[in-house]
Parts: C-alpha cells; sequence; structure tokens
C-alpha cells in the first residue's frame, strides 16, 4: 500500500499515542483515517482515544489486530482487554467479524461517509477461514448481528472469530441430537438489542462466547442487558478467564481457556444436562 499510495500511509513507529491523535487531527479535515494497532499496544493510546477522538465524535476507524490470545508471543501481547477498555467509552462503535468476508464488510461499512463515530474493529492473528476471501463488499447496518442457526433451548451468543469454534461445536452436537441456535452478533457495541430479545426469550439457557476478558467485555454487555429488561435466562460467559493466560499456541490456549470447539460442546452438554 505504502509503495502504491505513499502519501495516503503514514508509518509512526512505535508511537501509539502520536498515531491516534494523528488520525484524529486528518479525521477532524474530512478524511477517513484507519489506525492499525495491535489491541495490546493500543492500550498505550487509551487516554488519545478518549480525549481526541471520542469526545470529538471523530470517525476513526481502529483496526486492531491480534485480538484476544495470540498464542506465543505470550501474555504482555495477548489482545485481552480491548472489548471491555473501549466499550466503557460513550460515542464508540465496537466489531468483530467471524471471517474475512465479514471483515470486508465492516471496513466498508466504517469508511462510508454516513459512519459518523469511531469504529473499532478487531480481528486476531493467524490464518484466516475463508479460502475464497475476495468478496464484494457490502454494507453492514451499525449494531446487527446475524441469526445462524435456528435452535432449540439452548442458545450460542458468539462475537468475532470464536463463532467459528461455535459452529464447529454445532455440528458436533447436532450428531447428539442436541440443537443449539447460534447468533453471531458482529457488534458489542452497540447489541443488536432485537437479536438479543429474540434471544432471551426463545431459548432458555445462553452461553456467550468471545476471544476478550471475561470481566467487563460482550458477555458482560449481554448481561446488562438482561437485567435492564429483567430476562432471567440462565446464561454462561466463555472467554478469557481473570488471569494471566501465559505462553503456548493459540489452539492450546483456547483449549486452556474453555472457548475452543470441545470446550463449547462441554458446556453446552453441562447446561442442556
Amino acid at each position: 500500500f505504502r509503495s502504491e499510495m505513499p502519501d495516503r500511509a503514514f508509518d509512526v513507529g512505535i508511537c501509539e499515542q502520536h498515531a491516534v491523535t494523528l488520525s484524529a487531527g486528518m479525521a477532524t479535515q474530512g478524511m477517513k483515517v484507519f489506525c492499525n494497532i495491535y489491541s495490546s499496544f493500543m492500550q498505550r493510546a487509551y487516554d488519545q482515544v478518549v480525549h481526541d477522538v471520542a469526545i470529538q465524535k471523530l470517525p476513526v476507524v481502529f483496526c486492531l489486530d491480534r485480538a484476544g490470545l495470540v498464542g506465543d508471543d505470550g501474555p504482555t501481547h495477548h489482545g485481552c482487554y480491548d472489548i471491555a477498555y473501549f466499550r466503557c467509552i460513550p460515542n464508540m462503535i465496537i466489531s468483530s467479524p467471524m471471517n474475512e468476508s465479514e471483515l470486508r464488510n465492516l471496513m466498508y461499512t466504517a469508511q462510508l461517509e454516513k459512519t459518523n463515530l469511531p469504529f473499532v474493529i478487531r480481528y486476531p492473528r493467524g490464518e484466516g477461514m475463508m479460502p475464497d476471501w475476495q468478496t464484494m463488499m457490502q454494507e453492514i447496518e451499525i449494531g446487527t448481528g446475524r441469526k445462524l442457526k435456528e435452535g432449540k433451548g439452548i442458545a450460542i451468543l458468539s462475537f468475532g472469530h470464536p463463532g467459528n469454534f461455535a459452529a464447529a461445536a454445532i455440528r458436533d452436537l447436532n450428531r447428539e441430537e442436541i440443537y443449539p441456535g447460534h447468533y453471531d452478533m458482529r457488534f458489542a457495541k452497540p447489541l443488536d438489542e432485537a437479536l438479543l430479545h429474540e434471544a432471551c426469550r426463545n431459548y432458555e439457557r445462553i452461553i456467550t462466547i468471545e476471544d476478550g476478558t471475561i470481566a467487563g467485555g460482550f458477555g458482560s454487555a449481554v448481561l446488562e442487558f438482561m437485567a435492564t429488561h429483567g430476562y432471567k435466562n440462565e446464561i454462561k460467559i466463555l472467554g478469557i478467564p481473570d488471569r494471566l493466560v501465559e505462553h503456548g499456541t493459540p489452539k492450546q490456549l483456547h483449549q486452556e481457556c474453555g472457548y475452543d470447539a470441545a470446550g463449547i460442546a462441554a458446556t453446552v452438554r453441562e447446561m442442556v444436562k
């Protein structure tokens, strides 16, 4: 990109605070700016996001690479906290795609002229899911998710990449005549309240899944919604626990934290038993 359009790309080095404020300055001049920073390194620029972007309601697009558990880089590089630390800031849109097609759609949506708030897109380190990933870009209505599968008795609400683990778990559970519903929520803020009302009314048991810390994350947002509207469903939150996760491959760490496909399936079996 820099070789093709050098006047449209800026490498600020390891200066995340500067990257955010530079992005904010360009946004005040009517530019649509993509500010691309690792989830863990965005922690360094938190004050700038609050004061220079969110308070000003500037439409900077924050692309957070390496969101979730990154594997061998260890606890300093896990992108555990961004859902929680951005969700509490007013004026923020927080999204996470389940696959490459959804990522393209979110990036397209974020740069539209009518998108006028800070827009977070978080995605994991590693290989993609789709061999044919260059799909046509389409606008996504901000704050809307997708119902991927109708089910019975129990629903899985996933946020981002772990939705693929949920889909694999559901395929295994169907062979045991257990039929979870599946919703890819896409946005942690604003939540798709219509989908959440549907899930809470139609399913007695609910599991939320995210590649972020359980404390204050997407599952917490669902609990807040349920409390606000008086829902009493049985709910289980899967994600990164409230402790430091050490080194290991992403596959090993997802298993350790209990939200790989096998962990999801085990949680479903326990809840429906």
